[in-house]
């Protein structure tokens, strides 16, 4: 059985980060957008990385411009616009297919673990999946759910309760 620690991804600085590296760590995974209605929920991301990280948490974003070209810009400018507008510290990924033939091999895994509702394809940014200490995904959550809605599973996750 596959986890998450057995795939690795390209940072927006161009280095590989094996996700072994997050082994015994709480994630909640997010595919990102700079220009959608739920870029707010950057504040929120942070707010959780900051919260919980030393308890074991890491939020990754991965940011995607698959729907509605809302990240088009390169990766040096989604990253200086994450932290310049939000003060983002967690890891970000490279651009990233999540949908479709070029679709990253860890979304791939993921939407397997926890398919969406209608369909498992992501349906917008801003989808989150929440993984255990385990490497496996514990629940997927939909754009509109916001970070803060997500805390007691995360403390859950963590051992907290």
């Amino acid at each position: 059985m596959k986890s998450i620690y057995d795939f690795n991804a390209e940072r927006m600085d161009g280095t590989s980060q094996a996700f072994a590296d997050y082994e015994g760590q709480v994630l909640l995974v997010v595919n990102t957008a700079s220009k959608c209605g739920f870029t707010p929920q950057f504040e929120g991301l942070e707010t959780l990385n900051n919260e919980y990280q030393a308890q074991g948490l890491t939020v990754i974003g991965f940011p995607c411009n698959q729907f509605g070209s809302q990240d088009p810009g390169s990766n040096d400018e989604i990253g200086a616009f994450c932290q310049k507008n939000y003060g983002v510290s967690f890891p970000m990924m490279a651009k990233t297919d999540v949908n479709g033939k070029d679709a990253h091999p860890i979304y791939n895994w993921l939407k397997d673990q926890k398919g969406g509702v209608l369909t498992d394809g992501i349906k917008w940014n801003f989808t989150k999946f929440l993984i255990g200490r385990d490497g496996q995904v514990i629940d997927r959550y939909a754009p509109t759910t916001k970070p803060d809605a997500i805390k007691a599973d995360i403390e859950k996750a963590l051992g907290n309760k």
